[in-house]
């Protein structure tokens, strides 16, 4: 049977930004627009989108590798250990990435985790501009079991 954890999402946020390459001029123009508020937060990146980030805003933002190098699987991670508590991820909907496997993977622990996810522009203004940007939050997530270790037998 399942149950459910409670997790805060504290008032300030540790925020993933990521973005294709066909997105990153959005992004950086959407975080730009956002400076103010985001200086709030704490930012993340994977490797090449957190770097314009960083050089074209001054925000400081810690990178993890370049999606396809590990990045995306490293940002994975995060999140299901619970130091991200938000994804904004521009992706690219018409090219496919070569890491592909890596995008789904780590769009699917931000669903499985329960954390708030943006996959376009619009969704981020709603996410940055709702109240519960800037407080406290209470976000349910599965408690999830440990899978069964395996065992040998003795032939």
């Amino acid at each position: 049977m399942e149950t459910e954890e409670i997790h805060t999402i504290p008032p300030k946020k540790k925020i993933a930004l990521v973005a294709h390459d066909g997105r990153k001029e959005d992004m950086l123009d959407w975080v730009a627009y956002n400076r103010g508020t985001l200086s709030e937060h704490l930012l993340f990146g994977t490797g090449t989108t957190g770097t314009l980030l960083s050089e074209k805003t001054g925000l400081p933002v810690y990178r993890f590798k370049s999606g396809p190098l590990g990045g995306d699987q490293q940002l994975g991670a995060k999140i299901s250990e619970g130091e991200i508590d938000m994804l904004i991820f521009f992706w690219d909907p018409l090219f496919a990435q070569p890491h592909d496997p890596d995008v789904k993977a780590l769009l699917r622990l931000a669903v499985l985790y329960n954390i708030p996810t943006a996959s376009n522009r619009a969704t981020a203004d709603f996410l940055i501009s709702s109240p519960l940007f800037h407080t406290a939050y209470q976000r349910i997530s599965p408690d999830l079991p440990e899978p069964p270790s395996e065992k040998q037998e003795d032939l």
